[in-house]
């Protein structure tokens, strides 16, 4: 039962994080402080897609569920399983990845642009 939590946990904190990548920058609206989170885990982000570097949290999924006499993740990861073919056709997977990418550089720009509109009007008071 433990091993069974632990997988879905990972799998839980899995999507928590893709989802704070695709829309994490946006928090810094209101909290500027949060981009820097923000860009370390969308630069994470950024080399498990295009360098191939390993996500953690697929290796601690895959111990849980076969600790629990499950099947773990196929080798193409948690994103291919759960979401491709799911979420979005299998042939949208290139316009996803671009769909994510323009949603944080559109967060980053709102960030900069209200970050500069405070400081200015910081300095006319």
């Amino acid at each position: 039962m433990v091993y069974r939590i632990i997988g879905e946990g990972a799998m839980v904190l899995h999507l928590a994080f893709l989802l704070y990548v695709a829309l994490g920058g946006y928090l810094s609206w209101r909290w500027p402080p949060m981009i820097w989170p923000h860009l370390a885990c969308a630069l994470y982000g950024l080399g498990i897609t295009v360098i191939g570097w390993d996500c953690p949290l697929t290796h601690v999924e895959n111990w849980g569920r076969e600790q629990a006499g499950q099947a773990g993740l196929p080798p193409e990861g948690f994103i291919e399983h759960y979401l491709t073919g799911v979420i979005y056709p299998t042939e949208h997977l290139l316009t996803a990845q671009l769909l994510v990418a323009l949603s944080v550089v559109a967060s980053w720009a709102g960030a900069l642009y209200l970050q500069r509109k405070r400081k200015t009007a910081g300095n006319r008071a």
